[in-house]
């Protein structure tokens, strides 16, 4: 019985081969072999002409290319072929590098490379798929002050907002530059506990939500950062895109919605304007339950009654955070020498005024920072907290650039900028001829001490065949003339 999976993998196989030589052609056509091109209005000057071999998402594609170089010291030679096509990081083409950044900000360069050697196209190496969102980061980032605002300029506020709300929250990665036995040290020295698990540090997660009228979330767009001090660069991020949806509609509510750590209410109360405040429900709720453990023990008959009461009485009272406290003032009095019960109540009395959780559901806003958790899980554990992973600033910053585009449904618009950044402007030098075969038609006597250089030149009357401009803005260089 003939096999008709064969005929599909040897038909896939075919055609993959025609699209290889079909793209061979065409980036053959982008090459330039002259003796002097302009890249952005800067001359360079051919310097060799050799074969490279370029990723595609068929596969491997080897074309003749041509080098340039403007001579300076240190300065790598170029290729028309790559600028002008936009080849990535002078080895993927364009769809290629956007197919592979796009798998390894969802898995694992181990798993894409076993992936992309199942779907029988392209096959890249593990090592350049660990290199390829790195170096596509390093671009990003030197670029996205420019790129953002030009993501939000196109990102449209739903026309059924009602509301934006704001979050950030953070979640500890394991670093493979956390020092984490220095660390220790240094805590052990100073007579205090290390914080967090040792070598991990928190990557910030911050997002900006719209909800309607009744409360049901529209969209969301996530970020992530690296641990930095403060997380400034998230929070100046926030800001910008808080700024930007509110420049297109002044009408939306503010949400402001963060657990109690006093760094994220810093920057909500501080830096944004006037907003409903919400301390996360949930987290309320579990400083209750906190709370009520040291009044009546953990998990007992007693206290699992009471927290099911009392959460109640907080979620759907209008005055439940006042009667809370209350609540807790009496257990205080009761339990005088219980730190814990101290501090949960001193808790709810800083956060009452955010708080007010049957008020706000009446008028359908977020009560909960659900969302920012879940994107703390979604851009950060899921793939940078698997077994056995340590993560580097710059590595760890890749894959949170790549998967909150991906999440916020921005990518394809992150990529077209991106990729822009890797073509350039190439043309020809018109009137220019190389010193070489000037020599060879004219038998000037010259001679180079570095390299082939080219001059311009003139067009002649008809009584004369050619002049040439031996005063060029700039000056040849290694270049003499002997006598004659």
């Amino acid at each position: 019985m003939d096999d008709f999976g064969s005929f599909e993998r040897e038909l896939r196989g075919r055609m993959a081969e025609i699209e290889r030589d079909l793209l061979a052609e065409e980036l053959q056509r982008f090459d330039i072999d002259a003796p002097v091109v302009l890249i952005d209005g800067v001359p360079h000057r051919r310097v060799l002409r050799c074969e490279e071999t370029y990723m595609s998402a068929a596969g491997p594609v080897r074309v003749e290319r041509t080098l340039y170089s403007t001579r300076r010291d240190g300065e790598r030679a170029v290729s028309a072929l790559e600028l002008r096509a936009g080849i990535v990081e002078k080895h993927w083409t364009p769809l290629a590098a956007e197919q592979a950044v796009f798998m390894v900000s969802l898995m694992t360069p181990q798993e894409t490379e076993t992936l992309c050697a199942k779907l029988g196209q392209m096959q890249p190496s593990k090592s350049s798929l660990d290199r390829l969102p790195k170096q596509l980061s390093r671009e990003w980032e030197a670029k996205r002050e420019a790129f953002e605002p030009q993501l939000r300029a196109d990102d449209l506020v739903p026309a059924e907002a009602a509301t934006v709300a704001v979050s950030l929250d953070g979640v500890l990665v394991p670093m493979r530059d956390g020092e984490r036995e220095e660390k220790r040290a240094r805590a052990t020295a100073e007579g205090r506990p290390a914080s967090g698990p040792a070598g991990y540090q928190e990557v910030g997660c911050g997002t900006v939500s719209f909800y309607d009228a009744t409360g049901e979330r529209l969209s969301t767009v996530k970020f992530g950062r690296m641990p930095e001090f403060k997380k400034s660069t998230l929070k100046k991020i926030l800001a910008e895109e808080l700024g930007a949806a509110l420049a297109q509609r002044p009408d939306l509510t503010l949400v402001t919605v963060a657990d109690g750590a006093n760094d994220n209410w810093d920057f909500l109360h501080g830096a944004l304007p006037p907003s409903t405040e919400v301390i996360d429900f949930y987290h309320a709720a579990d400083h209750l339950n906190v709370a009520l453990s040291a009044a009546y023990g953990e998990g007992t008959v007693k206290c699992r009654a009471q927290f099911d009461k009392l959460r109640r009485v907080l979620l759907e009272d209008p005055d439940g955070v006042e009667k809370i406290i209350r609540s807790l003032l009496h257990l205080t009095k009761q339990h005088p020498g219980s730190g814990r019960l101290a501090n949960e109540l001193a808790y709810f009395r800083k956060h009452r005024h955010r708080m007010h959780y049957a008020t706000w559901r009446a008028a359908c806003l977020p009560i909960g920072s659900g969302v920012v958790e879940a994107a703390c899980k979604t851009l950060a554990t899921q793939r940078m907290k698997r077994s056995g992973m340590r993560w580097r600033h710059e590595g760890g910053q890749a894959i949170l650039t790549f998967r909150s585009l991906v999440q916020s449904d921005r990518f394809d618009r992150a990529w077209a900028l991106l990729a822009a950044t890797y073509r350039a402007d190439v043309t020809l030098m018109e009137n220019v001829v190389a010193l070489s075969d000037f020599r060879r038609r004219f038998g000037c006597q010259y001679e180079s001490y570095t390299h082939a250089l080219s001059v311009p030149v003139h067009r002649a009357s008809p009584s004369t065949l050619l002049s040439v401009d031996f005063a060029p803005t700039k000056p040849l260089r290694g270049v003499r003339k002997l006598a004659a």
